[in-house]
């Protein structure tokens, strides 16, 4: 693979599996060192390992996005370590499958927030001023087809929504720090946790005009073209990857599908 991000250093959060682990596997193919992040430290120390055994450069760190001081300790790490950071990848994130607006309890909507929306905020307000005084970057939020068309998961829809505002309103003011900020949002992708819910993912899949869902290796390979010099006049922007279902506007059919199925697995 071509070095595009020789000498890089990268952050990839919620990286012990699914989009995060194929991210970080990518960015070291693409010669930057890679910062695997997450909650589940045997997975991501996993994960680190092999990288490291492919011949890549890779290190683990744990870290709760949602917490404000271990953001504060991990990129204090960073810069301790390595002295600068060029990209920061904000994947980690938790489904609340089937909340709705009149379902859902404060407990579960406020903890769904603090890591899907607060995390990438800390992330940004954390990261971005060691990106900016290593020469500039980019960030790259992980959004989903949930926050571009109607969902029935609500608590989860209204963070992929309000990443999109993040995205934008920080896009416009990193700028001048030389730090780009895009979203991807992908539709199904199959990873593990999403096919474990095989009706949901049936219903998707069907109403997905590619007739299938992407492989984690596919979204991070547009990830990988946003934090390289490839996508260098490109900030501010939301990349649907759904094989066209954000195009389609699917949910509704999807919903009445999964739905009228007596023993449902959403």
């Amino acid at each position: 693979m071509d070095q595009k991000l020789a000498g890089k250093t990268a952050l990839v959060t919620g990286a012990s599996s699914g989009q995060g682990a194929a991210e970080a596997r990518l960015f070291a193919e693409a010669g930057a060192h890679v910062i695997v992040s997450d909650v589940a430290d045997d997975a991501g120390e996993a994960q680190a390992q092999a990288i490291r055994d492919a011949g890549g450069a890779a290190q683990f760190r744990h870290l709760d996005v949602s917490s404000e001081a271990e953001w504060a300790s991990v990129i204090d790490g960073i810069k301790a370590d390595f002295g600068e950071l060029h990209i920061l990848i904000n994947n980690a994130g938790i489904p609340l499958r089937g909340s709705t607006a009149t379902n859902t309890s404060l407990e579960d909507w406020n903890r769904v927030l603090s890591v899907n929306l607060t995390g990438p905020f800390l992330g940004i307000r954390t990261a971005a001023p060691l990106i900016r005084d290593s020469g500039g970057g980019a960030i790259v939020n992980t959004g989903s087809v949930a926050g571009v068309v109607g969902h029935f998961a609500t608590a989860y829809s209204t963070t992929k929504w309000g990443l999109r505002g993040i995205t934008k309103s920080a896009a416009m003011e990193l700028v001048d720090w030389g730090i780009r900020v895009n979203a991807v949002h992908p539709g199904l992708v199959m990873t593990p946790l999403v096919e474990s819910s095989t009706d949901f993912v049936q219903a998707l899949a069907d109403n997905t005009p590619m007739a299938r869902g992407a492989s984690p290796e596919e979204i991070a390979s547009v990830v990988l073209f946003l934090v390289c010099e490839d996508s260098s006049y490109i900030t501010g922007h939301d990349i649907a990857v759904d094989g066209g279902f954000s195009d389609f506007g699917g949910y509704d059919s999807v919903l009445k599908q999964v739905m009228a199925q007596p023993d449902q697995n959403i």
